[in-house]
This record gives structure tokens, C-alpha cells and sequence, in this order.
């Protein structure tokens, strides 16, 4: 398995910005698909977006496509979400998460290692 570690969440302004990061160890990403999920309070947790492994397609929740930004840099074995025009409902603790496979999925348990997850907070 892969070890993942998120940074780069916390309190926002409801129209601002926030990068989260999504370190790995242990093994290369260059050959795992990426995932970011979120769990809002009293909510399941639900996708948000992955990345494939060589980051050519990427897919998105309705409710962040044209908002979010998906990206990754295998060199740095990292994954991103760039998150923009954030609103009161992207409050939610966000999830890294790899996948054994190259190419994308939107199912949760499709995927084999996963973070500790990062508060996001913004506040209207």
C-alpha cells in the first residue's frame, strides 16, 4: 500500500482559494490513479474528483466541475486539488485516496490506500 498524507486545508472565505496536497511514500504514483473524496458533517462521503495515472483524463463531481482543478506531479509523488470560488457547502473533512489501476474511478472502494484526511472550512 501506499502511505498518503494531505496538507493545505483550513479556513476560508466563502469566494476563496485553498490547494490541498497530497503527499505519497512507499511506493511510486506513477502508476496509481488518484482520488479526492469529501464527508461533509452528517454526510456520507462522496467523490469530488480523480486523476489517471499519467494525469491525461481527469473526472469531476457536478458540484465542483469548473470550480476545482485536479492535477498531479509523479516526480514529487504528489497529487493536488486546486479549489476555487469556494462556498459554504465545500465544507467537509477531503480525502486522498490511490488506486491500484491506471485509469480514473469515481467508486469509493475501488480505491486502496487513503489519507487521514483534511478539515476544509469556509465560512459565508
Amino acid at each position: 500500500q501506499v502511505q498518503l498524507v494531505e496538507s493545505g486545508g483550513g479556513l476560508v472565505q466563502a469566494g476563496g482559494s485553498l490547494r490541498l496536497s497530497c503527499a505519497a511514500s512507499g511506493r511510486t504514483l506513477s502508476n496509481h490513479a488518484m482520488g479526492w473524496f469529501r464527508q461533509a458533517p452528517g454526510k456520507g462521503r462522496e467523490f469530488v474528483a480523480t486523476i489517471s495515472s499519467t494525469g491525461g483524463e481527469t473526472l469531476y463531481a457536478d458540484s465542483v466541475k469548473g470550480r476545482f482543478t485536479i492535477s498531479r506531479d509523479n516526480a514529487k509523488n504528489t497529487a493536488y486539488l486546486q479549489m476555487n470560488s469556494l462556498k459554504s457547502e465545500d465544507t467537509a473533512i477531503y480525502y486522498c485516496a490511490a488506486r491500484m489501476a491506471t485509469w480514473v474511478s469515481r467508486a469509493e472502494n475501488e480505491y486502496d490506500s487513503w489519507g487521514q484526511g483534511i478539515q476544509v472550512t469556509v465560512s459565508s
